[in-house]
């Protein structure tokens, strides 16, 4: 039996699953914890998430020996990776400091800054690499790490991501690809090269070209796995090590997704996003004009709250998720003209990394219900003006699938609102840990050779069970009164 490994790397944890390479049937899996994070400063060990890694391999391969899976069987191992991070290593490949993640937002004010520094601003940061800077971007945080902490600039040999990094430590190899590249805001998907010249805004006296890794291509192998890295996994050396991605480039593969479809993800941050023929390019910065990873695009835009705003509440209602539903689904639509407007965390679209939550429309009668669905239709409605965001930008929003993914999938009240507000039939794929299972996914293309899309059907790629929108409810009304709210 030919085996595949998918890696998951994300900010909570690392999953990994062993699949069947023609099939994709799950044989074993496994989950290990990373330490918790707590915005504004958000930073990890990066051997933390090593440590996870051989972690969720021992309990994947433990499950797959009951399945006859030895690990002779395994072929090829992916990782994807929560996008944007900072790690840097010194010349001797050693990590400087601990890595700044995607919501850390401690470089909101380089974010400005840069922005300021090209005379057509957001605008001239859109058309050179797709995105406008804001503090989630890795050249924000390098940017942070030059005037915060010199020394340990300078001591900057190799600026890698986080699944860049676990590539280099399976492979020895500084490799990343196009889809996790082309969230660094120094590297342009239209071009399909990096952008020294604004990297240079950072520190005109580094040489960056020999900092940052080679851009692999969709299939284009990092390499092999040593021998150190198989033995700390429970691996056989040699074996192909595929190129890897972002985790929301992971995801896409993992859903099958298709030019036509959204996928709306509900976790620790909200994402809504396509895969484009075309690279786009937003100067309001609300789309991020992100690389996927077979060759297209994939325009994306993120909210940094989203089922950490239910969990908040629901600790303040003192329910568990099951709880927070059942309250939120009793609430009728528009939660009798209760509002939250859900910036707990300061925002990334719209860019507020100072801004703090609202909630407004109190009246005496307030109920728990209403409350509980106030903070269900604010995630979403936040997440719905990122639609309307992506086909402003020219993305085909209103043909194909909506694609409900990430922890709120689960969530009744998530998928209801969802339905409702967008008034579309929303689709929510059986398959839970996507991200893993499209990194497996590029593992398996990446050895036989093929794209991606061709193992769509065998694996069943984006089945699901569907909710339908309930006519009755005047989605556009409680989406207006969401935007008049926030301001």
């Amino acid at each position: 039996m030919a085996i595949v490994a998918g890696v998951d790397s994300s900010t909570q944890s690392t999953k990994v699953e062993l699949r069947d390479a023609d099939t994709g049937r799950l044989v074993g899996s496994g989950r290990s914890s990373h330490p918790s994070v707590s915005p504004p400063r958000s930073e990890q060990d990066p051997w933390a998430w090593w440590a996870a890694l051989r972690s969720a391999f021992a309990a994947a391969r433990a499950e797959a020996r009951g399945a006859g899976v030895t690990a002779a069987d395994v072929m090829a191992v992916a990782v994807a990776g929560q996008q944007h991070g900072l790690v840097v290593l010194d010349p001797d490949g050693a990590v400087i400091r601990p890595a700044k993640l995607w919501n850390d937002t401690e470089s909101a004010a380089d974010a400005d800054w840069l922005i300021r520094q090209l005379s057509n601003g957001a605008a001239g940061w859109a058309d050179a690499v797709g995105s406008v800077p804001v503090a989630a971007f890795t050249i924000t945080k390098l940017s942070w790490l030059h005037h915060k902490e010199p020394e340990a600039f300078g001591r900057l040999a190799h600026v890698l991501l986080p699944h860049d990094w676990l590539t280099h430590r399976l492979t020895d190899a500084f490799t990343t690809d196009r889809g996790d590249a082309s969230g660094t805001g120094y590297w342009s998907p239209a071009s399909g090269a990096y952008r020294f010249d604004l990297l240079n805004i950072v520190d005109d006296h580094t040489d960056w070209a020999s900092s940052v890794p080679e851009v692999l291509g969709p299939l284009e192998p990092a390499g092999e796995l040593t021998t150190e890295a198989a033995a700390d996994l429970g691996l056989v050396a040699g074996i192909t090590v595929a190129p890897g991605t972002g985790d929301n480039m992971a995801g896409a593969l993992g859903l099958g997704l298709t030019r036509t479809d959204v996928a709306v993800s509900i976790g620790t941050s909200g994402t809504v996003y396509s895969v484009s023929d075309v690279p786009t390019s937003d100067p309001t910065g609300a789309v991020a004009g992100f690389a996927d990873a077979t060759g297209r695009f994939l325009p994306l835009v993120c909210t940094l709250n989203a089922a950490g705003v239910t969990d908040a509440v629901a600790r303040l209602l003192e329910v568990d998720p099951a709880g927070l539903d059942a309250l939120a689904l009793a609430a009728p639509a528009g939660a009798g003209g209760l509002v939250l407007v859900p910036y707990l965390a300061g925002e990334r679209t719209p860019d507020r990394p100072d801004a703090t939550g609202s909630l407004l429309g109190i009246r005496p009668d307030v109920s728990r219900s209403a409350l509980a669905r106030s903070a269900v239709e604010g995630v979403v409605c936040g997440l719905l003006e990122g639609l309307a965001a992506l086909g402003a930008q020219g993305v085909t929003v209103d043909e194909g699938r909506v694609m409900l993914i990430g922890g709120g999938a689960r969530s009744e009240a998530y998928r209801r609102v969802l339905a409702d507000l967008a008034g579309r039939t929303v689709t929510v794929p059986e398959e839970r840990e996507l991200v893993a299972a499209g990194a497996a996914v590029q593992a398996a293309a990446t050895v036989a050779g093929v794209d991606p899309a061709r193992l769509a059907p065998a694996w069943g790629l984006g089945a699901g069970s569907t909710v339908e929108p309930d006519q009755a409810v005047d989605g556009a009304a409680v989406l207006e009164a969401f935007v008049a709210a926030r301001g």
